[in-house]
């Protein structure tokens, strides 16, 4: 009697969870319910990676979502809508996501650095490390052209008294500038989307100067015009700035802290996994050492 109501009761659980897992889709062979589809996903490295991300995601809303604010996240979108101007959409397009799901990335992304940055001890050493390669925010001109000859031609035209932006208008072959006189958007030493030789010669440039050979990259040959360009100053001023670029470079640059300081985030998040075929999902960051995350 008693294994016969253990039996029914099994019996009555199996076809109530039946009952309640809604179709995904359905086809003439039959229904794809989510229950299939949640059995089948959870086995595969792309389904692990999403669960991984929604934990993370939920654990450092719960300790870092005070510090992150509507405010930072619109001004965070704004300044790539900014920056791609009226290719934003398609960029968003193409890389399958909504204005929405682009606010949502860059909020997961503001929680993480407010993680790394309450995890992170910079020293004096490391600041006076990161002044060295400090560069304030500079604004350039450039003239692109494909050959040197053509590079050394425009340059002896502003030699001679020849406007930049109408060079810029007459030769470049960057067709997103050449129109607004081949101005860029500004950047410092943190910039990652310019090539290094391209901003080691702007840097090396005083404001109103223009570079007096060509500038050889990966794109062509430049002829660059420093528009703006403030004073460096002193290491005291810009302590924040640069802890924020240390911060940065550690959420870009460093993974293996950026693990330890996940690590710390998870363990403290209390996360407990009930599905036993998902039990070690987090295990590759659980069983990191966390030592590291106070001062790398």
């Amino acid at each position: 009697m008693k294994k016969w109501l253990l039996a029914l009761a099994a019996l009555t659980m199996t076809v109530t969870l039946a009952a309640c897992s809604k179709t995904v889709a359905t086809t003439s062979g039959g229904k794809v319910t989510q229950s299939e589809y949640y059995d089948s996903m959870k086995k595969t490295s792309s389904g692990k990676q999403i669960l991984q991300q929604m934990i993370l995601e939920k654990v450092l809303e719960k300790q870092y979502g005070s510090k992150v604010s509507a405010k930072k996240v619109n001004a965070q979108y704004n300044t790539y809508a900014k920056q791609y101007g009226s290719s934003f959409s398609s960029v968003l397009s193409q890389n399958s996501m909504t204005k929405s799901s682009f606010k949502k990335q860059l909020r997961s992304n503001l929680l993480l650095r407010e993680a790394v940055k309450a995890n992170t001890t910079i020293t004096n050493a490391q600041l006076k490390k990161q002044w060295k390669s400090y560069e304030p925010k500079t604004t350039v001109a450039h003239i692109l052209v494909a050959k040197e000859d053509t590079a050394k031609a425009v340059i002896k035209k502003l030699q001679s008294g020849e406007s930049f932006t109408k060079l810029a208008k007459e030769y470049s072959t960057d067709s997103t500038t050449k129109n607004s006189g081949g101005k860029l958007t500004a950047f410092d030493n943190t910039d990652t989307s310019l090539d290094s030789t391209f901003k080691k010669a702007a840097f090396a440039l005083k404001q109103g100067e223009y570079t007096t050979t060509p500038v050889k990259t990966s794109y062509g040959y430049h002829v660059i015009k420093v528009l703006k360009k403030p004073a460096k100053g002193n290491m005291k001023d810009h302590i924040s700035e640069l802890k924020d670029q240390i911060i940065d470079n550690k959420m870009n640059n460093d993974s293996s802290a950026l693990q330890a300081v996940i690590s710390k985030v998870l363990k403290k998040g209390n996360v407990s996994i009930k599905d036993s075929d998902l039990k070690d999902v987090l295990s590759s960051y659980l069983s990191s050492s966390s030592s590291s995350s106070s001062s790398n």
